[in-house]
């Protein structure tokens, strides 16, 4: 099935009914267009019930360049150890909750860090969709996360396109023709296909290309 995004968004409020909170993972390799779908769905569920969803960001979870630069990490910033899984998983805790806002970081990519308190999720979002490249990946601490979500989505993209995609992302963030090459093929590509082989099966898998 290749759904698009009214089908999803249908596809979602059905699944949450009158849940006071309903928690939706949407996961994808690098570049899958997580982002911008996620924010596209966020604003459709809006569009049916106003004020209803709100996006949290993995990528707000990711370790400061101070913490990875003494463990050797910086190179590898994007790798699944290189975010904070427990802390993610213990705002989602609190989100769950619905007992007050919730802040939560958001990751600011020409800057390269993450902004504490960047987004607020307060008790009337009733669908939170959380979207990262590891929610669903079934090694390492993440399958921890796995009961903190009610519904998932997974993001399908060959390979090819997500290469391109990554080195038009990295040419944009200042790299040259040969740079953005060795980042998207040796860094980025190896955590995708990761990703596409370690990922459990999600509810729903959204097929999604140029």
């Amino acid at each position: 099935m290749n759904p698009n995004i009214h089908e999803v968004t249908s596809r979602v409020l059905e699944a949450a009914g009158e849940s006071r909170r309903f928690i939706v993972a949407l996961a994808g390799p690098p570049a899958a267009g997580k982002s911008f779908l996620s924010g596209w769905l966020c604003r459709e569920l809006n569009a049916c019930q106003a004020g209803c969803a709100a996006v949290v960001p993995m990528d707000g979870y990711h370790y400061d360049n101070a913490v990875l630069e003494p463990r050797g990490l910086v190179a590898v910033k994007g790798a699944p150890e290189t975010f904070d899984c427990a802390g993610l998983k213990h705002d989602l805790q609190r989100i769950r909750r619905t007992d007050g806002n919730v802040a939560v970081p958001v990751f600011d990519r020409p800057l390269d860090l993450a902004r504490a308190g960047g987004r607020l999720i307060t008790p009337e979002h009733h669908i939170v969709i959380v979207e990262g490249n590891y929610l669903l990946l079934d090694e390492g601490p993440w399958p921890a996360l796995r009961n903190e979500f009610d519904f998932s989505l997974f993001l399908e993209v060959p390979d090819e396109e997500l290469e391109a995609r990554l080195i038009e992302r990295w040419l944009g963030m200042g790299q040259d023709q040969a740079g953005a090459i060795e980042r998207a093929r040796n860094k980025d590509m190896l955590n995708a296909r990761l990703i596409k082989s370690r990922s459990v099966a999600a509810d729903l898998h959204w097929f999604t290309s140029d």
